[in-house]
């Protein structure tokens, strides 16, 4: 695996600075793993610039702006899917993208948009 994808998720178990969260954050750093974070994740997580732990974790992933196709592209999936959840979506397709594996919460719905894009990425439960 040369990269994953954190979800929402990982950036709040890292804002509370769960001790898993970042261990296994400076072991993928340590192993060259780069973790990328689409940029609604970050919308979706940060509420205040005193979030410093947030922050702080975030420099050592690489934060990938949600331009006009790639939004299609998670509005595609979504309408086959007939859900509604943009960040879920555009963790996928940013997965997708970078073939890259999935860190997320909610395994179930992520591999949902995985299975209607008919295409095979990871998904690792956290």
């Amino acid at each position: 695996m040369s990269t994953v994808v954190y979800d929402a998720a990982v950036l709040v178990a890292a804002d509370r600075n769960e001790r898993r969260a970042w261990a296994e954050h400076k072991a993928r750093l340590e192993l060259g793993v780069v973790p990328v974070v689409p940029a609604p994740v970050v919308a979706q997580v940060s509420r205040s610039p005193q979030q410093a732990q947030l922050r702080r974790f975030l420099t050592g992933c690489v934060v990938v702006p949600l331009g006009e196709k790639e939004a299609h592209e998670a509005g595609r999936l979504l309408g086959m899917t007939k859900t509604s959840d943009v960040v879920d979506a555009v963790v996928v397709t940013t997965a997708l993208r970078q073939k890259a594996a999935i860190l997320t919460s909610d395994p179930e719905d992520i591999e949902r948009l995985v299975t209607v894009s008919g295409r095979e990425v990871a998904v690792i439960a956290i």
